[in-house]
């Protein structure tokens, strides 16, 4: 089986999980290139997973004739600059989420895809590469719970990481764009249809400084879809128990629910502190199997000639909709999507 040959740009927390799978872990793909304005960190990774080509600039990684494709791993305001690198330079690309920091950028994207058809495109909304959601998924298209109607998406952060969560916060776009924004899709993807309708709220109820940041550390909002479906989400920073991202979907003939409990395995403990199963404190640990699957598919696309997805509209679609939330959020008031 021909490996695709990957060169990684960022490795930072999520990059290395992204070149340690790509590296290890993914069948149809070989590490031969990393790139990280970091140079020393670039050098560290590179030295663990037996990487040769180093570099510090993005445009020498993406000139390397031995790179097929580029996965990006970067800052969310720098993926269309990286896209178009890329892709000029005749690479296949799969980049993370979000497609970008605007919606103007995100229709710059769609130009530059657009400009290459003959190269694959991915975004990395994990969630749809994950084993539950997959499972979910085929029960729908089977028919097994009827039409849906009403879609529940809770994520939140758990309170161990929220040093970090912090300190990243004031760049980090709000929760509607960095956090939400995998529900939105989820959303989309689930119901089959685009947003009509939105109002968000929420607000500052642990870390007033979010308030500084135009942002909040526990939002929700309700949505009506254009098929009519219902849609409910909810974000927060800091759940005590750990990583809980929890999906329901109801329909005219079933429900279906993903990690209402989000435990790490079947253990149940029994102590002096009663029963307990054990959550996730990290997402790259909840999601590091759905990682490993995106990265597959995206391999097999490019193998094949399938299209893959979520694509680059999907990203467009909740860029748009996670900064209509903001808006709502800000002005407290019920919006179309435009």
């Amino acid at each position: 089986m021909k490996k695709l040959k990957i060169g990684i740009i960022g490795v930072g927390r999520l990059g290395y999980e992204h070149a340690c799978n790509i590296a290890n872990r993914v069948p149809g793909s070989e590490l031969v290139a990393i790139a990280d304005a970091n140079f020393d960190r670039a050098k560290q990774v590179a030295e663990e997973l037996g990487v040769t080509a180093v570099y510090n600039d993005p445009k020498d990684l993406c000139a390397d004739p031995n790179v097929e494709a580029v996965a990006i791993i970067t800052n969310t305001a720098s993926h269309v600059e990286m896209i178009k690198i890329a892709m000029d330079a005749g690479k296949h690309v799969f980049c993370e989420k979000p497609l970008a920091d605007t919606v103007e950028k995100c229709k710059e994207a769609e130009a530059i895809i657009a400009a290459h058809p003959e190269l694959t495109f991915m975004l990395g909304f994990m969630r749809r590469y994950d084993h539950s959601y997959q499972v979910a998924k085929k029960k729908m298209e089977n028919g097994d719970i009827g039409d849906v109607i009403l879609v529940r998406c809770y994520s939140q952060d758990p309170i161990s990481i929220i040093e970090g969560t912090l300190e990243y916060a004031p760049r980090s776009g709000g929760q509607f764009i960095d956090m939400s924004i995998h529900d939105f899709d989820l959303i989309r993807w689930l119901t089959g249809s685009e947003v009509k309708e939105l109002w968000a709220t929420g607000g500052c109820y642990e870390f007033k400084q979010y308030k500084d940041w135009d942002d909040g550390d526990n939002v929700s909002g309700l949505m009506k879809m254009e098929n009519d479906a219902m849609a409910f989400f909810f974000a927060g920073r800091a759940a005590a128990h750990g990583s809980h991202v929890e999906t329901e979907i109801v329909g005219t003939r079933g429900t279906l629910r993903i990690a209402s409990v989000p435990t790490d395995s079947l253990v149940e403990v029994m102590s002096q502190h009663g029963v307990c199963r054990e959550c996730y404190q990290d997402f790259i640990t909840r999601w590091h199997d759905a990682y490993i699957t995106e990265i597959e598919e995206f391999c097999d696309c490019v193998a094949t000639g399938r299209k893959a997805t979520p694509g680059v509209i999907d990203g467009t679609q909740s860029t748009k909709i996670a900064f209509r939330c903001k808006e709502s959020f800000l002005t407290d008031k019920k919006l179309t999507l435009e």
